[in-house]
């Protein structure tokens, strides 16, 4: 026998065998010496290597050896002849390499019944169809499929030349009753017609893809030779190519640049398409075109309508006005628009974008707005390097391929609130941007050329110039915005707030009329911050709440008339129902006056005094600064209470608490000095401070008065709040001249040096 690893081979046909091991060369020896026939018989695993008897199937094929040629490399090509199947009874190897067996021959069952014709005629059919579709089945396998005349082999050949496995094969070879040999290689074959039926489909959707695209390649093709023919660029590449190279002969450059860049337009145009240094350099070349490179247009500014712009686009601050004015009136003698940058300072809410924006209308000129507050990286400032993935441009050459001219109005938002990380300072990025010695050839790290942005007029906002580094102060001129008073707030409302409201609500602009006590009760009892936002949501809350009324009921009243004792329907509860100043009641409270961030403010000072051992205890989220202040005013305090009928061991027997509300703002900074000595004083004394009077300064160990900051926030915070009388300290008197009259109105200002001054005027007798 010949172990067989491959597949088995099926009784009937002539098929060659190609002999290679030294035992299968001497069983071909030993049959050709003999009757020359051999068994072939399926080893059960695969490529298996000196197998025995007990390693091969039962079933197998007996063959006759028909010829054989030897071959140079010392193996053999046998032609056989198979001829019928055996089952192996029992091996005759023993210790001998060669494979034999004793076997019994096996003959077909059950192949001459109707059921078995009708199944032969039906693989026959099926075959037929199936090698119609398979180019591999050739015109003499048909034939010798037609010219068998016995099923059982009409089965073997078509398993020998289906494509299954070689367990289904040796299965069907196992198999002698005809009928079952037959139903089994039908299964088969409806399994390879399915195979054939996907394989169809899949082989269409190929060569329709491949026609389509053929199809577009001959289409290109001969859209490209009509283009050449017509003279036009003939790919998109090119037709980039020729778009740059016009765009950049009429960009005025310097020829440093203009060498650099048509380098890069070269290099532009030996890249392949595909390649992803192709967009990279399109989108760099695509920015250098877009940037306005041209000399921006001269501009005769017209100082009486920049003036109109801004009276009506703002109502008050006239000091900010003038100010913003005088810059203009600098920049048009000049005739230059090279020069400092503005800065404006104020709390939120008193319009520091807003007139950004009229300076643009004013000048004629595009606006172009971005915020810092809270920019870590330096490359949002002056762009990424190429080599990046995405890199682009940082916010000022944004800005400029945005608006298309090289002289706008560019407002910087929240400078004071830039942060720092390990990507960069920001900040200092904004240092060459903001230099008008430095940005006349400031380079981009994205462009890496040098483009003149000295044109461009920058305005900067911030709420406190603490947090702005020195040296970008340092190249800023600043433009302080204070807060509103009641009657610019009234104002702002009946000319801007209340129509811009209403239109938002979808209201008639005379649906709502306010009366004038109305609009200070909001201001006063609702919003009494610095600036307008808070006003402006207190209104929108009333037009929302009458929107949503004339929906539900449509016969409402055409107007509504508002009055003080009407609003509290719509906004709640007061914010301040009261006025802090009626608050102080008893000796131990004083009226101070605060500077923050967000405006001026009024602060009371409370003390209480316990039986203690002359402890001092602080409270009111103070800062290291404050709380220093009120250890200056207690050893102050006690220095001279004796003069004001204090006992001399009052300190020691009392334990004092000093307090600040509210409790969770943080306050700091040494201008309440000189109110926490008269805090203490009178609750030493047990006598009160004198009604609606405020005080500001810093108190020195030895009882001078020194000056403070943020005056004019101050004294608009001391009106907005009732307050009739104001110490201040006396180097400070010339600062009441920078603060308009309409404010002052109706204050009395008390400037001293000393705190011999000013006990007086706040201690009230017993």
């Amino acid at each position: 026998m010949i172990a067989l690893n491959g597949k088995p081979v099926f009784p009937g046909l002539f098929t060659p065998l190609m002999i290679t091991t030294e035992d299968d060369l001497e069983v071909i020896n030993q049959a050709l010496d003999g009757d020359k026939h051999i068994g072939l018989v399926l080893t059960r695993e695969e490529q298996q290597e000196h197998p025995t008897v007990a390693d091969l199937h039962q079933i197998g094929t007996v063959a006759r050896i028909l010829k054989r040629i030897n071959l140079p490399d010392g193996g053999m090509n046998v032609f056989v002849s198979t001829l019928k199947r055996f089952r192996i009874r029992k091996s005759l190897s023993g210790d001998s390499p060669i494979l034999a067996a004793a076997v019994d021959y096996l003959s077909d069952e059950e192949y001459d019944t109707d059921e078995v014709r009708a199944l032969t005629r039906a693989i026959i059919s099926e075959t037929k169809q199936v090698s119609e579709n398979n180019p591999l089945f050739s015109e003499e396998m048909r034939l010798n499929m037609v010219n068998i005349d016995h099923p059982g082999k009409i089965a073997d050949f078509v398993t020998s030349i289906l494509n299954i496995d070689r367990a289904d094969q040796q299965e069907i070879l196992a198999t002698t009753n005809v009928r079952q040999r037959l139903e089994k290689v039908l299964v088969f074959i409806k399994k390879e017609q399915e195979l054939l039926r996907i394989q169809k489909r899949i082989q269409g959707q190929i060569n329709e893809k491949i026609e389509k695209s053929q199809r577009e390649y001959f289409l290109k093709e001969e859209l490209k030779a009509i283009k050449q023919e017509l003279g036009m660029p003939t790919d998109a590449k090119t037709s980039e190519y020729n778009r740059f190279r016009e765009a950049i002969q009429d960009l005025p450059m310097d020829p440093e640049t203009r060498e650099q860049v048509e380098q890069e337009l070269e290099k532009f145009q030996l890249m392949e398409p595909n390649s992803a240094e192709f967009t990279v350099t399109r989108n760099y070349l695509d920015t250098i075109v877009k940037l306005p490179w041209k000399e921006p247009p001269r501009r005769d500014l017209d100082m009486r309508r920049a003036e109109r712009v801004l009276a009506a686009d703002h109502y008050g601050l006239e000091d900010v006005k003038e100010r913003i004015l005088e810059f203009l009136a600098v920049r048009k003698l000049k005739n230059d628009s090279k020069g400092s940058i503005i800065c404006l300072v104020g709390p939120p809410g008193v319009g520091k974008t807003s007139i950004g924006k009229s300076v643009a209308r004013a000048l004629g000129k595009k606006f172009f707005r971005f915020s810092v507050g809270g920019m870590r990286d330096e490359a949002e400032i002056k762009g990424h390097r190429r080599t990046y993935v995405g890199a682009m441009p940082g916010k000022v050459l944004q800005g400029l391929k945005i608006v298309g001219e090289r002289d706008p109005v560019f407002m910087i938002d929240e400078i004071d609130k830039l942060g720092q990380s390990f990507q960069g300072d920001p900040s200092s990025a904004l240092l060459e941007v903001l230099d008008p010695e430095q940005n006349i050839a400031f380079r981009d790290h994205y462009l890496d050329l040098p483009f003149d942005v000295s044109s461009i007029l920058f305005i900067t906002t911030a709420n406190t110039l603490d947090s702005i580094p020195a040296p970008l102060l340092d190249r800023m001129e600043v433009i302080r915005l204070s807060g509103y008073i009641d009657e610019e707030k009234i104002a702002i409302a009946r000319k801007y707030l209340v129509p811009r409201s209403l239109l938002r609500a979808g209201l008639n602009k005379k649906a709502v009329k306010y009366s004038k006590a109305a609009l200070r009760s909001i201001a006063n009892d609702w919003a009494r911050e610095a600036g307008m936002r808070r006003y402006e949501q207190m209104l929108d809350k009333i037009h929302r709440k009458l929107a949503r009324k004339q929906v539900s009921s449509p016969d409402l009243p055409e107007q509504y008339q508002f009055e003080p004792q009407d609003l509290e329907q719509y906004l709640g509860k007061p914010n301040f129902p009261e006025d802090v100043v009626k608050q102080i009641t008893r000796p131990g409270m004083t009226v101070g006056l605060a500077w923050t961030p967000y405006g001026g403010d009024t602060l009371i000072i409370e003390a209480i005094n316990n039986p203690g051992k002359g402890t001092f205890k602080l409270t009111g989220k103070m800062g290291e600064v404050m709380q220093e202040s009120a250890t200056i005013a207690y050893s102050y305090i006690r220095s001279i209470a004796g003069g004001y009928g204090v006992p001399a061991d009052w300190f020691e027997k009392n334990e004092i608490h000093i307090h600040i509300p509210a409790g969770a703002t943080p306050k700091d900074g040494p201008s309440a000095g000189i109110t926490m000595a008269c805090t203490l004083l009178s609750l030493a004394t047990g006598r009160r401070t004198r009604p609606r009077l405020a005080m500001t300064g810093e108190l020195s160990l030895v009882g001078q008065v020194l000056p403070i900051g943020g005056l004019k926030e101050k004294t608009i915070a001391a009106r907005r709040n009732g307050i009739k009388q104001v110490i201040i300290p006396m180097q400070n008197e010339k600062d009441l001249e920078e603060i308009p009259d309409h404010v002052k109105r109706g204050i009395t200002f008390h400037p001293v040096s000393t705190m011999e001054e000013v006990l007086p005027l706040v201690l009230l007798g017993r």
